[in-house]
Parts: structure tokens; C-alpha cells; sequence
């Protein structure tokens, strides 16, 4: 027999890497919709500034956590359970960035990378999915990247650490799937954050619109907007995918200024 849906009012998110950026463009956007949501963050004054500044006590909490430290994922999941009762989502959108040569790229750096990246996202599923059993199911949604489905320079732990992550996806949809929690990855392309407007110099940003169809960035909203939709009931038979939110970057090649301009409309 299926479990009824909750409504929206008693639903509860988990996302991580919440204190800034995409994470909480997420966590505003469950909140809007009237969810509950545990934001998670290593940045334990900026996360609760964060959450300080979204005003609503009654309906967030702020979980300072690592989460390649499975002791302390634990400690965050159960904290956010006792709270509100039950998980119905997990935004495993929590990150780090390593940009350097592949010969320049120390041990240690790739290995927090993939710590981060990548078992991190695999620790707090393990958390929360049986949570989310007891509830009658839910929804994971990993932040990849394009980076994950094409190469580029200076991504070496990066990109290898979000390729590994949209793989995992794929074994988490193929497990959790049967017992009800569809399992999905965003893979934003080129998004206007703080940290993009800090080292995006003019030339690569010129670079990046020339290689878009789209011709800009994407904004935090836009991945929240594709991170909903795979939480939502609206993506009820969707497992196992990665969706990129990228304008088109991942779709075609690098492009010219000249043949952009010879093909267009007249």
C-alpha cells in the first residue's frame, strides 16, 4: 500500500553548502515553496547569519557540519530528525575546488576534493535515506557539474570528483529506486555567483558567453528552479538523470564570434 503524500506544510529539505550561493538560492526556494529545511555548512558563523536573515525560526535550522566527517553527518541528520520528525529531500550541493595542473595538484588537495565532492554526498544519503524510508520515500538531488560531463583544464580533482558523482547518482537511483527515493543530479554549467564575480576575469567571461548558446551565465535561482523540479511531485518518474543547467554549454562545441554571428536569425 502507498504512503500518502505529505502536504507541502510538513515536508522537510536537507541541503548542504547552504550558508551562501547556490545552496541557499535552494534552501529559499523550499522555504517558498512551505517546506521546512535544514541548512548544512562547515561555515558555522556564515551559516547562521544565513540563517539568522531568512527569518523563519520555526521552519529552518542551522546544522554546522563537515560533510566528509561521517561522525558529524550523523550528528547533523539525527539533529535535523529530532527537529522536524521526518526528510522528504536531500540537496547534496555542499563543494569544494581545486583549480590547478594536474601535475601542480598535490595529494592532499586531490584528496579533499574527493572527500568533499564525492563522499560526501555518499555519507549524508546513507544518513538520511532511512529516514526518508520511514516516511514512505523522498527525493536526493546531487550538484554536479558540467565539469563532471566534460573535460577541461585545471579540473583534474574537480571534474573527476563530480564525473564520479554523476555515476553515483546512477547507483543510488538503481538501489534507492525500489524502495521509493528517485535519486537525480543537477550539472549547472557557468553560474554568476559571488566567487564567479571575484575570478572570472572580463576575458573569461567573454569566453564563457561565446561558448553558450544562451550567451550568459546562469543564476542561483535558475539551479534552484531545476533542483525543485526534481524534488517535486512534477518529477515523480524521474530517477537517474542528469539534468544540465547550462544554456546550452554541454550541448555544443566551443564557438566563434564569427560563425555565432553568420547564423544568425535574418
Amino acid at each position: 500500500m502507498n504512503t500518502p503524500a505529505p502536504d507541502s506544510a510538513s515536508r522537510v529539505a536537507l541541503v548542504t553548502g547552504a550558508a551562501r550561493g547556490i545552496g541557499l538560492a535552494v534552501a529559499r526556494r523550499f522555504l517558498s515553496e512551505g517546506w521546512s529545511v535544514g541548512l548544512l555548512d562547515i561555515d558555522a558563523p556564515a551559516l547562521n547569519a544565513t540563517v539568522a536573515a531568512l527569518a523563519a525560526p520555526d521552519r529552518t535550522v542551522a546544522l554546522a557540519c563537515d560533510v566528509a566527517d561521517a561522525a558529524q553527518v550523523d550528528a547533523a541528520v539525527r539533529q535535523l530528525e529530532a527537529r522536524f520528525g521526518r526528510i522528504d529531500a536531500l540537496v547534496n550541493n555542499a563543494g569544494v575546488a581545486v583549480f590547478k595542473p594536474l601535475l601542480q595538484t598535490t595529494a592532499e588537495e586531490w584528496a579533499r576534493v574527493i572527500d568533499v565532492n564525492l563522499t560526501g554526498p555518499f555519507l549524508c544519503s546513507q544518513a538520511c535515506a532511512p529516514i526518508m524510508l520511514r516516511g514512505g520515500g523522498g527525493s536526493i538531488v546531487n550538484i554536479a557539474s558540467i565539469s563532471g560531463l566534460r573535460a577541461s583544464l585545471l579540473r583534474v580533482a574537480y571534474g573527476t570528483s563530480k564525473a564520479g558523482l554523476i555515476h553515483l547518482t546512477k547507483q543510488q537511483a538503481a538501489e534507492l529506486g525500489n524502495h521509493g527515493i528517485r535519486v537525480n543530479a543537477i550539472a549547472p554549467g557557468p553560474v554568476d555567483t559571488a566567487m564567479a564575480r571575484q575570478v572570472h576575469t572580463p576575458d573569461i567571461r567573454a569566453d564563457y558567453h561565446d561558448a553558450i548558446p544562451l550567451n550568459r551565465y546562469g543564476t542561483e535561482d535558475e539551479i534552484a528552479s531545476g533542483v525543485w523540479f526534481l524534488c517535486s511531485d512534477a518529477a515523480s518518474y524521474v530517477n537517474g538523470q542528469t539534468l544540465a543547467v547550462d544554456g546550452g554549454f554541454d550541448a555544443t562545441g566551443i564557438g566563434l564570434p564569427s560563425l555565432r554571428a553568420a547564423s544568425a536569425p535574418r
